[in-house]
């Protein structure tokens, strides 16, 4: 995905306050969803599911300031039973040249709701399931600092 920062998105210092690279890791999991034909929320399924973060970090390397263009990659880090880990890699495109930003991580459990409102953890469906594969080790490998 790639998107232009916002000037709503900076702090007086002028760079992206660190709450939005946040932001800018969901945004990147929905699209990544939406590419598959799914979503963040599956109320088509009977319980209908969603998938709740259960972890989200993110080590920043270099500011993004106001109009910068930065591209978010998105790789299927682990999969399991009831959960997804996500590596997100954040890289600046324009101004140039090209550098890593930061990599974030969330990992993600499916649930379902039920009739009393808990949530309680359940398998992928499988429809999703058999789409997802885990990135090969070299793409998921972290540059070095």
């Amino acid at each position: 995905m790639t998107r232009r920062v916002e000037f709503n998105e900076t702090d007086l210092a002028g760079i992206v306050h660190f709450a939005n690279f946040f932001r800018y890791m969901e945004s990147v999991e929905h699209a990544f969803l939406r590419s598959l034909g799914h979503s963040v929320v599956m109320p088509g399924l009977q319980p209908p599911i969603g998938f709740p973060r259960v972890h989200a970090s993110c080590d920043f390397r270099r500011p993004l300031r106001f109009e910068d263009v930065m591209e978010l990659h998105l790789l299927v880090a682990e999969i399991r039973p009831r959960s997804l880990a996500y590596q997100i890699r954040i890289r600046r495109l324009e101004p140039g040249p090209t550098e890593e930003i930061g990599t974030g991580r969330l990992v993600v459990v499916c649930v379902s709701k039920n009739p009393d409102g808990r949530m309680e953890a359940t398998a992928i469906p499988e429809s999703l399931g058999r789409q997802l594969e885990v990135a090969p080790a070299e793409l998921l490998a972290l540059p070095a600092r």
